[in-house]
Parts: C-alpha cells; sequence; structure tokens
C-alpha cells in the first residue's frame, strides 16, 4: 500500500510539473465553460431592422414604439419603396424589415383587421426565426393591450434567400469551413511538427532546398486534398439538399482556394511554434476548430455575444469565410460587395505566412 501511495503521488508530481497537463486539466475546461456560456444565448437584443411605413398613422406609431422600446431591436434605416429592401438586405447590415399597409389604422379601426408584413434575411434561418417570434409576440401584445376593440392583424412572412427557411442552407457553407480548417490547418501542423519530433527534419535542412521550398512540398498535397474536398461539399450541398448557387461558380471557387491558403498558413505557424504532433493538435483545437464553430457567425449569431467576443470574432478566418460564400451562394453578390471578406483574408495569409518563414528560419539557424 506504501509503495502505491509513493507511485500516486509520482503520477500527481508528473501531471503538476507539466503545465501541457495542467492547461488540458484546468486551463481548457475553464475556457470551454467561458466561451459556451457566453455565446450560446437565443436572445437577441438591438437587432437593427428597417420600416416602410406606408400609412404613418397614429397606430403604425405606437406599434412601431413598441417595437422599438421592447430592446429587441434598434431603427438603422426607414424605406420609402420596394427596391430599397433587397437593397438593405444585401448590404448584409439589416436583418428584417417591417412594411406597414396603407390606411393601417382607419382599416384596423373599421374594418377591425389590418395587414403588417415581416420580411426577414433568411441566409441565416435561426436567427430569422427568433426575429420574427419577437415581432409577431411584440404585435400580439399590442393586441391585448386594445382588448376592447374586436380587431386583428394579418402579419405577413416573408423570408429572403430562404424561403422554405431550411438549416441546410446555414450548415452546408459552416460545415465545409470546420472542414477546411481541419484538413489545411490541423493536418499541416501536425505533417511538420512530427517532421521535427522524429529528426527526419534536420535531412531537410541540410538539402539544397530553401524554407518557402520545403513548406510548399509539405503544405500543398493538403491544399488539393482540401481544394477537392470542398468541391464534393458544394457539389453535394447542391445536388442533394438543394442549396442553391446563385452567384459565379469562379468566384465561390476562388474564394474558397482563398480561405484553403488562409488556414494552411495557420498550420504552418503553428507547427513553427511547437515541436510536438500532440501540442500542435492541441493548439490547433482550441485555437482554430473551436473559434471556428463559435465565434465564426455558423451556429450562435455573432450579434448576441458580448463585446469582447464579437472583436475577437475578426481574428478568426471562417467569419469572413462565412459572410464572403453565403453572400456568392445565397444572394448572388459579386466581388464588388465581399471585397472586405476577401481583403480580410488575403492580410491574414499574408501576416501568418511571413511570421512562418521568419520563424522557420530561425530554427534553420
Amino acid at each position: 500500500m506504501k509503495a502505491f501511495i509513493q507511485f500516486l503521488k509520482k503520477e500527481f508530481y508528473h501531471i503538476f510539473r507539466d503545465p501541457r497537463s495542467l492547461m488540458i486539466l484546468f486551463a481548457m475546461p475553464l475556457v470551454q465553460l467561458l466561451l459556451f456560456g457566453t455565446v450560446i444565448k437565443t436572445e437577441i437584443n438591438d437587432a437593427e431592422i428597417a420600416i416602410w411605413d406606408k400609412s404613418r398613422d397614429i397606430s403604425t406609431q405606437k406599434l412601431t414604439n413598441k417595437i422599438l422600446s421592447s430592446g429587441y431591436f434598434k431603427l438603422a434605416k426607414i424605406i420609402q419603396s420596394e427596391p430599397e429592401i433587397d437593397t438593405e438586405f444585401r448590404k448584409g447590415k439589416i436583418k428584417l424589415i417591417i412594411v406597414f399597409d396603407y390606411n393601417f389604422d382607419k382599416r384596423l379601426t373599421n374594418e377591425g383587421k389590418a395587414s403588417v408584413q415581416i420580411i426577414a434575411d433568411a441566409s441565416d434561418p435561426n436567427n430569422a426565426t427568433i426575429l420574427v417570434n419577437y415581432v409577431e409576440s411584440i404585435i400580439n401584445d399590442f393586441l391585448r393591450v386594445k382588448n376592447d376593440m374586436n380587431i386583428g392583424l394579418q402579419p405577413q412572412m416573408r423570408m429572403f434567400y430562404n424561403e422554405e427557411m431550411k438549416s441546410v442552407y446555414m450548415f452546408v457553407p459552416g460545415l465545409m469551413a470546420i472542414i477546411l480548417m481541419l484538413i489545411s490547418a490541423m493536418m499541416t501542423s501536425i505533417s511538420l511538427t512530427k517532421e521535427s519530433e522524429l529528426g527526419s527534419m534536420e535531412i531537410l535542412l541540410v538539402s539544397p532546398l530553401r524554407p518557402a521550398q520545403i513548406i510548399l512540398g509539405k503544405v500543398l498535397p493538403y491544399a488539393l486534398l482540401a481544394f477537392l474536398d470542398a468541391i464534393v461539399i458544394i457539389r453535394m450541398g447542391k445536388n442533394i439538399f438543394g442549396v442553391p448557387i446563385i452567384g459565379s461558380r469562379l468566384l465561390l471557387f476562388l474564394e474558397t482556394l482563398f480561405f484553403i491558403i488562409t488556414a494552411l498558413s495557420l498550420g504552418i505557424f503553428i507547427s513553427t511554434i511547437t515541436n510536438s504532433q500532440l501540442v500542435a493538435m492541441m493548439i490547433s483545437a482550441v485555437a482554430l476548430i473551436l473559434p471556428t464553430i463559435l465565434l465564426s457567425g455558423f451556429i450562435f449569431p455573432i450579434d448576441n455575444m458580448p463585446w469582447i467576443l464579437q472583436f475577437l470574432s475578426n481574428i478568426v478566418p471562417a467569419k469572413w469565410f462565412l459572410i464572403a460564400i453565403k453572400n456568392i451562394m445565397l444572394k448572388g453578390l459579386g466581388l464588388v460587395v465581399i471585397w472586405k471578406e476577401t481583403l480580410v483574408l488575403l492580410i491574414m495569409t499574408v501576416v501568418l505566412l511571413v511570421a512562418s518563414i521568419r520563424r522557420f528560419k530561425i530554427r534553420l539557424e
């Protein structure tokens, strides 16, 4: 028994003196708890909406004030015509538009009913459903206040870019981002650190190959395989699940290739800061896969998150990739609109590649 206790003490000693073990045991659970606890929220606050009030009477004003004072919405735009609806949705800032019909108060008073149209950007169906439910709840509450009248409202729902509210429209782009990040970043970092861990990197160091050539030779197979996976995912999404590709297919494939290069750059950089496959896998899982799932807008709307997580989401490549490909696939937009997301990915790629090559040169010396 005494020998067992000594053995047990030794194991605890080895665990507590190893920073990697402590990170797995204590740091990772705390980080995941904080992330999931702050990211997973079903409520939405201050969602930006637009209103088209064709009637401009006392009832529409009261209902508008009630909607805006709920805390769920804030008015971002007053629109005046039908073409503005599509224009505002294409900009991507406004997620919901409320249209009050002509003679709203008169019809509500004299006929006992009036119509209001709720138009949502359903490229993110979960978010659209929540916003529409909020508006319907506020309208029902408005009717209860006016319970002395035999009146009713007729909300008409209209979902832009995803009329049937298919969740697969969101999951196909999101899963593509996760899979490409997994193949490109994680596998690249593990492959490069494997060379250092097994000692075969020394053979490469004495070869006539330059650092850039060594890196390119290691990552090019993963780039090709990742791009092939992307093509398969896009084709399956369209042919099996009916996910549309309204915009340019060439632009879609170029944007996907751009994201793969960014993910490869991340994997290369990770490989330059560690010589262990296990550590590279841990860093990839914690620093890449989890943020891709939680902070990219794939599952949880970024606008719902605390400001610090909204800020951190800007350094997650998948966020910009998802915005770009959803705009191409579902909205049919071109480079004129998604230039910002493309530029961000370009800057990330250049910074990561320069940092990786410099660190690789240091290791060569």
